[in-house]
This record gives structure tokens, sequence and C-alpha cells, in this order.
């Protein structure tokens, strides 16, 4: 009941995961990324603990191929899975096990995979990566936004969605975008809003753990969101 991707910027090496689904808390559960590492989306009958073992996994070098197969023999439910899986340089991969409930999806493009499950529509992951890919030079962030209402208007999820987030990160140890909507009647519209609000923050926000003597301490709306 969730419809998701992973992407990364080649531009800046950032990494990111941005979600939708029916139930409450999506953050908490299904998106884990690590800069300069990759990401790993963990759903359906969600089991939180495979997204760290994904990126420790990374961590080690592994393939993104490698870490699915590693990530299935982990879980001994692996038929309640759906996990996708970019590693640092790109590659996806991802699984549905014989148990998700159908609709699905498992689509790859340059830099990113959607996956999703009680799908409204089969065209949505589809649709998802073509929003992703479509704009290589925007903002991560935006690109992420952009491919999850994209995939809302495709169809969604058959249950109304209720929680969303975005993560991102571009340096070790921290993550530069974290925005989460939660049990909220439409909450892809108030990701929207907050990412609207947040993205002039990104720049100041980074300077502030980098190099606090350049922080401004208040928004840049022309240069904050070309960090991520």
């Amino acid at each position: 009941m969730t419809f998701s991707l992973a992407g990364r910027c080649a531009r800046t090496g950032a990494f990111g995961v941005i979600a939708a689904t029916c139930d409450i808390a999506v953050g908490s559960r299904v998106s884990y990324v690590a800069a300069g590492v990759g990401a790993v989306i963990t759903q359906h009958r969600t089991d939180p603990r495979l997204g760290p073992v994904g990126i420790e996994s990374l961590r080690r070098g592994r393939a993104a191929e490698e870490v699915i197969a590693e990530l299935v023999a982990e879980t001994p439910h692996s038929g309640w899975r759906q996990l996708a899986v970019i590693d640092g340089v790109g590659r996806t991969a991802s699984f549905s096990g014989d148990r998700v409930t159908t609709v699905t999806a498992e689509v790859h493009g340059q830099d990113c995979v959607a996956i999703g499950n009680c799908l409204g529509d089969s065209g949505v992951g589809a649709v998802m990566v073509a929003a992703f890919v479509a704009t290589p030079a925007d903002p991560l962030g935006e690109r992420l936004m952009q491919a999850l209402e994209a995939g809302l208007a495709a169809g969604g999820e058959t249950s109304p969605t209720l929680s969303a987030v975005m993560l991102a990160a571009v340096d070790p140890g921290m993550s530069l975008i974290d925005l989460r909507v939660d049990y909220d009647p439409a909450p892809v519209v108030q990701l929207r809003t907050l990412w609207e609000e947040y993205r002039g923050w990104v720049r100041d926000f980074r300077l502030r753990a980098l190099n606090p003597d350049q922080a401004a301490g208040c928004a840049d709306a022309t240069e904050g969101e070309g960090v991520i």
C-alpha cells in the first residue's frame, strides 16, 4: 500500500527517497539513505530492520543486486517484502515477494528506481521514473517531489494516502532533508508545502553544520536549493 522512489543526483552525489502510503508514519519505517553510499526502501509488510542492514551492505561496497540478494536472504518472510536499492554509483535493484499485493511496480531508470504495491494503476511506477529523469539539473528534492506527485496523479494506491516522506543526504553523518507528513488527508500536497518552505533553508542549514561562520541564519531562495 505504498508507492516510492529512490534516486541519486549525478551532479551533487546526493541520494534520496520519497514515499507515500495509506498507513501512518511511513517516514519512520520505509526510507533509508546514507551520503556517498546509497539508499534502501523496505515496504509492503514492512520490516524496517532491513533498511540499516542494506545500508551497511552498501558501505561494504556491495552492488545493488548483491544487496537485494542479501536482504531477501536476511528475512524469513521474504514473500511479504518489497525492496529497492540504489548503490553508490547509481546502479539499482528491486524485489517483490510472491505475497506482495497487486497491482505492483518495479521500474528502473537512470539513477533511480520506483516500487509500489496496491497501486491504483499499473503505470504508476513508470510515471514516477519518467518525472524524476525529466529534469536532471533540478535539485534532488524537487525531482523527488515531482516523482511522487506524478505517481499520485497516475493513480497512486487503491486506498487514500495518509502519510508521506522525503529523505535526502549529501554529507556523511546527516540527512539534509527529512520532511514527514503523518495522518493527513492529503499528505502529498502537504509534503509539497513543507518542501516549498524548506528548500530555501537547505544551504544555510548545511552551512550551520559544516561552516557555521558562513551561515546567514536566513533562507536563500536563489542559492539554497542548489545544494541538494
